[in-house]
């Protein structure tokens, strides 16, 4: 197995190798954030790079390094989507052939982006729910076609390229004390943060997952790398069951810490960076600034690095994400209402049950047969989330019956 000590990772020379390809991205001061958790914050905008995601900067850095008799034959790569634009960038910037795996749920635009960075360089095949299952399908394309598969993190070559990152950051900002970085498969981390303790042995390095795909911490606590079996896919960029066996074992030398943050979190934060920042992220792009507020005691008065990682957002995932949000945030309930049988019920439940900031958001009755209606399925979003005991209390003392959905997970994901 490859480590850090195993295999030398040439990071400036990659840096000069990528220079004429990538971005050398914006690291932003944010002033919001640092009078907030009272530290020095600035932002790795690598959702500014040319395919809005660091991705190609393995990508490429792998591809490069490969001989005339390689590309000849083509490269295969499975990706949720950001690697996937940066392997079809870095096909047509060379001229070879590629073959590009995605899951089936990848977002639209994702897809699009692909092939429209691939520019007739790239096919594209979507097969299986998850990154791993496309994982298995690209693997055997591979070795069936005798092609060479370009992997999304485990690969000492993609490594490097990532650590880029870290070199552009400290020729912008030559010392920080704490770098926060999102973790998927561990690429990122591993390359990264491997050039930041070489440089600043003292720097305190985070990394971050979401709380349903916790596949490296995980592995750091079991001491070995452990495949989870099953995950929450909504953060796709970071959503992995099993981290690369190379960067495990790089990242449990070099990681301070290993955190995970709440899907629903990680929403309120793509949100809130958009309307105070104009900042438009994915889900994975907006691990690094959720995780602030689990380590904002230990980072007052330092100076800080967030990577926001990719800004490859599907406009039509929006509405999912502002109510993952407001489930998260406890502004947004969903009830099953028996209602008394009683003239007036209905008007008694609005001008009585509700508050005065409370808005009905969803009404539909359950059919009990093709003649008479059931109980009511009933959405409400609360004004203040303080509300919510008031709101349960004014229910009971008009008797209307009631199930709280968002307690349970099963009947809320057959209503909802």
């Amino acid at each position: 197995m490859d480590t850090a000590t195993e295999v030398h990772l040439d990071f400036e020379t990659a840096y000069e190798r990528l220079k004429p390809v990538v971005r050398h991205t914006p690291l932003e001061y944010n002033e919001g954030l640092s009078a907030k958790y009272e530290c020095h914050i600035y932002l790795k905008r690598e959702d500014m790079q040319i395919v809005r995601s660091y991705k190609l900067r393995g990508a490429y850095n792998m591809i490069a390094q490969l001989s005339d008799e390689q590309l000849s034959r083509g490269v295969v790569c499975a990706s949720a989507g950001n690697h996937a634009q940066g392997v079809a960038y870095s096909c047509k910037k060379r001229g070879i052939k590629g073959v590009i795996f995605m899951p089936e749920i990848t977002p639209k635009q994702k897809v699009k982006q692909t092939e429209m960075f691939g520019n007739g360089n790239v096919e594209l095949v979507l097969t299986g729910d998850t990154f791993d299952d496309c994982l298995r399908e690209a693997l055997i394309y591979t070795q069936e076609h005798n092609m060479v598969f370009i992997p999304p993190f485990d690969d000492h070559r993609v490594i490097e390229g990532q650590g880029t990152v870290g070199v552009e950051v400290l020729q912008d900002l030559p010392h920080i004390d704490v770098a926060i970085m999102p973790v998927g498969g561990g690429g990122l981390s591993a390359g990264m943060g491997t050039y930041l303790k070489q440089q600043l042995p003292g720097v305190t390095l985070i990394g971050v997952e979401p709380e349903g795909a916790p596949s490296m911490l995980t592995s750091l606590t079991n001491k070995q790398n452990t495949a989870l079996t099953t995950i929450d896919r909504f953060v796709d960029g970071a959503a992995v069951k099993r981290v690369g066996d190379k960067t495990f074992a790089i990242c449990r030398e070099i990681l301070d810490e290993m955190l995970t943050v709440p899907e629903g979190k990680v929403c309120t934060t793509i949100l809130k960076l958009y309307n105070e920042d104009a900042i438009v992220v994915e889900p994975a792009g907006a691990l690094s600034v959720t995780a602030l507020d689990a380590v904002k005691e230990q980072i007052k008065g330092k100076t800080v690095v967030c990577v926001i990682s990719g800004g490859n957002n599907d406009i039509d995932r929006m509405a999912e994400i502002k109510e993952k949000s407001l489930l998260y945030e406890g502004l947004k309930h969903y009830f099953i209402v028996r209602f008394p049988q009683r003239p007036g019920a209905l008007k008694l439940f609005v001008t009585e049950v509700l508050g005065p900031g409370d808005d009905i958001t969803r009404f539909e009755f359950i059919k009990k047969n093709s003649k008479e209606n059931g109980p009511a399925l009933v959405g409400i979003e609360l004004k203040n989330a303080e509300d919510y005991p008031a709101l349960l209390q004014r229910m009971a003392e008009e008797r209307f019956e009631v199930i709280e959905l968002n307690k349970d997970e099963t009947l809320f994901e057959y209503l909802v």
